[in-house]
């Protein structure tokens, strides 16, 4: 420490830099605190109500919850010219940010389309005098925001306006800026890999899965037979005890049960539940829509004493010539989705009656072709998992870099940064 200020020697540009301590922790000394009011004024667009917007329409329209994905609604062209020309809206290279629920995403605007958004997406008015809009993105994904609100959290003007963060100077910013995006481009690139992977074996699925002349038609009441999950159970008998349960969202979201996602579940001595058992078809009994009802999964690892959530049921075949894969797929493809949504029951809620599933007629082919199906859809998902985890350590990298580069931890060699080690 010399004269209050910390000196660190880079080890990226073997240089030492001057470190100062502010209120968001020690910065290089040549960098300032700012607010994020000081870059320009926060705006919104004007609401739009919801007897403005349609199914179907000319404009997109986003609200904060599809923010980023797809459209929630369209409005009227007229209605968008209209607010555009006479209200606030972003310009080209403006940051979006989600000021209300899940606060702080952020998608740069690029103008390339006409489309419109919630109030509650809202951007700064950058003058770029401080900060550009190249970085101003990525300061914004590590900023602290203090939110308020209770159940839904919202991030006001006057929380946005007041959030401080550490700006270098402009030259400096350029050049981290250049390195984010570098990291950006190469993301993106996964990104479509991964979209145009799932693409096809989405295409796969329909031309393997879609029945065949010569596919024998079998009730599924005929191959096998169905078992309820966990019953009786209290709240206080989960999360202990030395048994495991299959939970809700292993079976939704995995063709094949994540053996090392499942939790543990008292069941007493003398007590009756039926366990899962390798081979086993599970299924979510009830759903808040109908195309997300009978989600099928598979167990392939032996695990001994596992049971079931109350949420779903099992399905376990005696014939030897099903492939218990190859239904778990059949029964995730376009043609299965369409045979189970014409057995949702209900309103508000819709459930899959067990006696109405074993009467389904499900074409199979013979049990080879079931398998090299099977094996064909598995080896595509195997690839997709290995394209999701580099994906996903690529996003990794990238928020540790944002965290070492926009906090001056780390100083790229292009910049100076100035000061020689005190004697």
């Amino acid at each position: 420490m010399v004269n209050g200020e910390l000196l660190m020697v880079n080890e990226m540009t073997e240089q030492t830099t001057r470190y100062k301590q502010t209120e968001i922790g020690l910065i290089p000394e040549d960098w300032e605190v700012r607010k994020l009011g000081e870059l320009g004024d926060v705006k919104m667009c004007k609401r739009i109500f919801q007897n403005q917007t349609s199914e179907f329409g000319e404009i997109p329209f986003y609200k904060i919850g599809t923010f980023g994905k797809l459209p929630d609604a369209f409005i009227s062209r007229k209605i968008y010219e209209d607010y555009k020309n006479r209200f606030s809206y972003p310009s080209k290279g403006c940051v979006l940010i989600s000021a209300a629920g899940t606060i702080g995403r952020t998608v740069v605007y690029y103008d390339e389309e006409s489309y419109y958004q919630d109030s509650n997406i809202v951007w700064i008015d950058n003058k770029e005098t401080i900060v550009s809009n190249k970085l101003l993105r990525h300061i914004l994904d590590i900023v602290n925001y203090n939110t308020e609100g209770g159940t839904i959290q919202r991030l006001y003007n006057s929380i946005l306006r007041n959030t401080i963060f550490a700006c270098p100077p402009l030259p400096e910013q350029q050049v981290i800026a250049t390195a984010l995006s570098d990291c950006d481009a190469w993301i993106d690139s996964q990104e479509k890999r991964l979209a145009k992977k799932r693409l096809i074996k989405q295409g796969a699925m329909q031309q393997l899965l879609s029945p065949k002349e010569n596919w024998e038609v079998k009730k599924l009441g005929e191959i096998g037979k169905t078992f309820g999950g966990l019953s009786g159970k209290a709240k206080e008998d989960f999360g202990i005890g030395d048994n495991y349960y299959l939970p809700f969202l292993n079976i939704i979201n995995n063709v094949v049960i994540d053996k090392c996602y499942i939790e543990k579940v008292k069941i007493k001595q003398g007590e009756y539940q039926n366990k899962v058992l390798k081979g086993d078809l599970l299924f979510n009994g009830s759903s808040e829509t109908p195309e997300e009802l009978g989600i099928s999964s598979v167990l392939l690892d032996e695990i001994n004493d596992l049971y079931l959530n109350s949420f779903c049921f099992g399905y376990r075949l005696f014939n030897k010539e099903i492939n218990p894969l190859y239904i778990s797929y059949l029964m995730r493809s376009t043609h299965g989705r369409k045979i189970i949504f014409h057995l949702a029951q209900g309103a508000t809620r819709y459930n899959l009656s067990k006696s109405n599933f074993l009467e389904l007629e499900i074409p199979f082919p013979s049990l080879a072709e079931q398998t090299r199906i099977a094996t064909i859809l598995s080896d595509m998902d195997a690839e997709i998992t290995a394209m999701e985890n580099e994906l996903a350590k690529s996003r990794q990298i990238k928020q540790g870099m944002m965290q070492e580069l926009l906090t001056g931890k780390r100083r790229l060699p292009a910049v100076q940064t100035g000061h020689a080690p005190s004697p």
